[in-house]
């Protein structure tokens, strides 16, 4: 038997700061603030209206062993890193219990994914990608496949803006880069996943408000979640995250082979976190999740997905998929957030769609 608590993995960290402030105002069920930090942890808990039990644990397989013992309704694991720690802790939840994480590589995104039939055996549900990378475009994606046969081809762009708060890097963001790099280039054609030169294609995407954004190649779960909701052949993704200048796309090669040595990716991702960040503005007024696609019959349409600052609407989204979770709102099994609860998940986070 489950209990009716709500585990937030990572509670001191921003997004796991944001969702913990968002159920505590909008939903009853109790929060368990879980971190390594006790007094960190403190400072979150008593900052909110109804203050949290914390639990200090200091790695994925201590927590899914409190987890196991424990037996929480539903887990938010905001820890990053999630190759490692996705499919273990999720696995812990089962049965009964529910998941939710914010992963958007090639490794960990699929592999959450793989757990379905799992799920659906111990009755609980997986969600992953629960943010604005993957929900932003495999929202829009969704919206134009409404009601329409399989698109030939789909191309995604991820054009998150962000408020850059001061403070170190930290280990996840630092191991989410690291693994951009090491995957490499990844694209859909004819349905199978290929291996193609990372940062490519390189663009310039102009915006519904006028902003043009450059991006390019990059090889995330949104991805993998625009071809499950098109059934496209072949798919593109970009990202506004990846750099596109000439300079830096001509050291991604070489790059992405160092990094995959073991002990050159342990030195850089440890450097990496303890990069202090300055606070910073977000760039533009809004991100937006891009989706092109084509039919056979030469029918060619984009969706636009309109959001604010996207870690903002990350917070929003894995808040309102982990209160539908502890509301049994989901079919059991694995899925991306618009697989679980449809495209119109993104509308009730802030978003807005613009056909055109």
């Amino acid at each position: 038997m489950t209990t009716r608590e709500l585990w937030i993995l990572g509670g001191t960290g921003r997004i796991g700061r944001a969702v913990a402030r968002i159920l505590d105002a909008e939903s009853n069920v109790p929060i368990v603030l879980v971190g390594r930090h006790r007094g960190r942890l403190d400072d979150v808990s008593t900052s909110l209206a109804r203050p949290a039990r914390v639990v200090v644990s200091d790695s994925p397989a201590s927590i899914a062993d409190l987890i196991r013992a424990q037996r929480p309704a539903v887990v938010v694991n905001t820890l990053g890193s999630y190759a490692d720690s996705g499919a273990p802790i999720a696995r812990a939840c089962m049965p009964g219990g529910h998941y939710v994480d914010l992963a958007n590589d090639l490794t960990s995104l699929p592999a959450l994914l793989d757990l379905h039939d799992e799920a659906v055996a111990a009755d609980s549900t997986l969600v992953t990608g629960a943010g604005f990378g993957v929900l932003g475009t495999e929202a829009a994606v969704a919206k134009l496949c409404e009601g329409r046969t399989t698109p030939k081809s789909v191309r995604v762009d991820a054009l998150g803006s962000v408020d850059t708060e001061a403070g170190l890097l930290g280990p996840a963001f630092a191991a989410s880069i690291i693994d951009v790099f090491t995957t490499g280039g990844r694209q859909y054609r004819d349905g199978r996943v290929v291996a193609t030169r990372l940062g490519s294609p390189a663009l310039r995407v102009t915006a519904p408000d006028g902003s043009t954004v450059p991006c390019a190649g990059s090889p995330s779960g949104e991805l993998v979640a625009a071809h499950l909701v098109s059934r496209a052949p072949d798919v593109v993704a970009t990202s506004a995250l990846i750099p596109t200048s000439p300079a830096f796309r001509a050291v991604l090669p070489v790059a992405g082979v160092l990094l995959k040595i073991g002990a050159v990716r342990r030195i850089l991702a440890k450097r990496l976190a303890g990069v202090r960040l300055s606070a910073k503005p977000r760039p533009r007024p809004h991100s937006w999740g891009h989706a092109v696609a084509e039919w056979p019959d030469g029918v060619r349409r984009e969706c636009w997905l309109q959001a604010g600052e996207a870690m903002d609407f990350t917070a929003t989204v894995t808040a309102l998929v982990a209160a539908r979770l502890a509301d049994g709102q989901a079919p059991t099994g694995a899925y991306t957030p618009a697989g679980a609860f449809g495209a119109e998940l993104a509308v009730d986070a802030g978003g807005e769609f613009i056909l055109q």
